[in-house]
C-alpha cells in the first residue's frame, strides 16, 4: 500500500470527482482566486518598483551621491586642495564644484523662486547628467564672465522665455547703497533649457558658471562645496563617513539618503501599503479553502468513519485535509506565481495592446513625462508572495481538518 497513507487519500480526494459539483465549483474558485490574487501582487509591486527606480535614477541624474560643505556655512577657500584629496579615494569617480544660490528669477511681472547652482561645466560631467537633458543649448555655454543661465523647461514656460531672453536673479546677498540696503541683483541671459522629468529640477532649478556664482555671492576665490559621485551609490552614508573622517572632520559630508530620505521612505510605505491591501484578495481565496474543507469533511463523513473503524487515528485523518487543502493552495500559488512573472515582465507590450484595442492613453507623456509603463521584477517579491499565499493557504486547511478528525465513527454511521 502507498505510504504515507493520509497524502495518498488526500490527494486522491482532490483529482478524483466529486458527487457535490457545488464543492469543486468552489474548489476551483479558491484556485483561481488564489493565482489572480498573486498575479496582481507580482505585476502592481513589480511596476511600482519600475516607478520607484525610474524616478531614483531621475533623482541622481542630478542630485549628488554625497555633498561637501562648510560645517559654519562659509565657503571653501583651498577647494582645490580638497578636490584632489577626495579624488584620491578610490571609491570616489567624480568631484565637482558648486555654489547654491537660493534666490528669484524675475522676467516682466512674473517672479519665481529657483535654487540657482554654479557649476563648472567640464567637472560637472563627473558628477551628473545635465548634459544629457538638455533640451536647448549646450553646458558649455555657461562661460565666465558672460552670466548665461539654463533654466529648467517649466521654469522658463512659467517666467515666460526662451533661450536668448534675459532674466533677473535676485540673491539673499545685500548691497549697501546711498538709498540703503538693497538686495543684490544680477541680469542673465537664458542660454539653454534642460528637462529632467521631474518637477523638483524642471520648474526650481537654474544653471550658471561657477565663477559667476561665487562673484555674486561675495566669495571671492572659494566655493560653496563639493559634489561627490560614488562607485556604489547604497554606500553612500558609510562612504560619506569614511570621506569625512580623511578629511580630518572639518567638512560636512551629507549623503543623497539623508536628502532625500522622506520621499524614499514615503515611496516604500506606499508599497508596502498597497502590498497588504492586495494581499487581502490572497486572504479571500484562503478562506474559500476553508468553506471548501468544511463542506468536504461535511460530504466525506461515512468516508471518515470507516477508516476510523479500520484503526486510522483522528491526526491521520487530520493529515488527509490538510493535504488536501494544500494541494488546492499549491496549484493556485504556483499557476498565480508563473503567470504573474510572465505578465510583470510583459505589462508594456499587454498595455500597449489594450491601448491600441480601446483607443485610451493610460500615461500620457505631456503629464507623467513617461509614456510606458516601467517593470521591474524583484526575485524577492515574488518568492515572498509566493510562499505568503501558500502559508496562508495551509493555515485555512487546519481548522477544517481539526473538525474531521473529531468525527465519531458511531455517530457519523448512525443513519447509514
Amino acid at each position: 500500500m502507498f505510504h504515507p497513507l493520509p497524502l495518498y487519500i488526500g490527494l486522491r480526494y482532490t483529482r478524483t470527482k466529486r458527487r457535490n459539483h457545488f464543492i469543486s465549483f468552489i474548489s476551483g474558485t479558491s484556485m483561481v482566486g488564489i493565482a489572480l490574487g498573486i498575479v496582481a501582487l507580482i505585476v502592481v509591486l513589480s511596476v511600482m518598483n519600475g516607478f520607484h527606480k525610474e524616478i531614483q535614477g531621475r533623482i541622481l541624474a542630478m542630485a549628488s551621491h554625497a555633498t561637501l560643505s562648510d560645517p559654519y556655512g562659509g565657503g571653501i577657500a583651498d577647494w582645490r586642495a580638497v578636490l584632489e584629496q577626495v579624488r584620491a579615494n578610490p571609491h570616489v569617480v567624480g568631484a565637482a564644484p558648486f555654489v547654491e544660490i537660493q534666490g528669484m528669477l524675475a522676467s516682466g511681472a512674473r517672479v519665481s523662486g529657483a535654487v540657482v547652482r554654479a557649476i563648472e561645466p567640464v567637472e560637472e560631467d563627473e558628477v551628473a547628467d545635465l548634459r544629457q537633458h538638455m533640451i536647448s543649448g549646450s553646458v558649455d555655454d555657461l562661460i565666465d564672465g558672460e552670466f548665461n543661465i539654463i533654466l529648467g523647461q517649466d521654469l522658463a514656460n512659467y517666467l515666460g522665455v526662451g533661450p536668448g531672453d534675459q532674466v533677473t536673479l535676485v540673491t539673499p546677498q545685500v548691497s549697501s547703497t546711498p538709498i540703503g540696503i538693497m538686495p543684490r541683483l544680477k541680469r542673465f541671459t537664458i542660454s539653454g533649457l534642460f528637462a529632467v522629468g521631474m518637477a523638483d529640477y524642471d520648474r526650481n532649478a537654474a544653471f550658471i558658471h561657477l565663477a559667476d556664482g561665487a562673484r555674486l555671492m561675495g566669495l571671492g576665490e572659494a566655493i560653496g562645496g563639493v559634489r561627490l559621485k560614488l562607485d556604489d551609490l547604497w554606500q553612500a552614508p558609510r562612504l560619506a563617513r569614511e570621506i569625512a573622517y580623511e578629511l580630518g572632520g572639518v567638512y560636512r559630508l551629507v549623503d543623497w539618503t539623508q536628502v532625500h530620505s522622506n520621499f524614499f521612505s514615503a515611496l516604500a510605505m506606499e508599497k508596502r501599503m498597497m502590498g497588504i491591501i492586495l494581499f487581502l484578495i490572497v486572504a479571500v481565496a484562503a478562506f474559500n479553502i476553508v468553506s471548501t474543507l468544511v463542506m468536504v469533511v461535511t460530504d466525506k463523513q461515512s468516508d471518515i468513519a470507516v477508516m476510523r473503524t479500520l484503526g486510522m487515528s483522528p491526526l491521520e485523518v487530520m493529515g488527509i485535509f490538510m493535504v488536501q487543502g494544500t494541494a488546492i493552495g499549491l496549484i493556485g500559488t504556483l499557476v498565480g506565481m508563473v503567470a504573474g512573472v510572465l505578465l510583470a515582465f510583459n505589462v508594456e507590450p499587454v498595455v500597449t495592446g489594450i491601448e491600441a484595442l480601446f483607443g485610451i492613453h493610460f500615461l500620457d507623456p505631456d503629464i507623467y513625462y513617461i509614456s510606458a509603463l516601467p517593470s521591474d521584477v524583484h526575485p524577492g517579491d515574488v518568492i515572498g508572495i509566493g510562499g505568503g499565499a501558500f502559508l496562508m493557504s495551509v493555515l485555512a486547511t487546519l481548522y477544517p481538518a481539526w473538525r474531521a478528525a473529531k468525527t465519531q465513527p458511531a455517530e457519523a454511521l448512525r443513519y447509514e
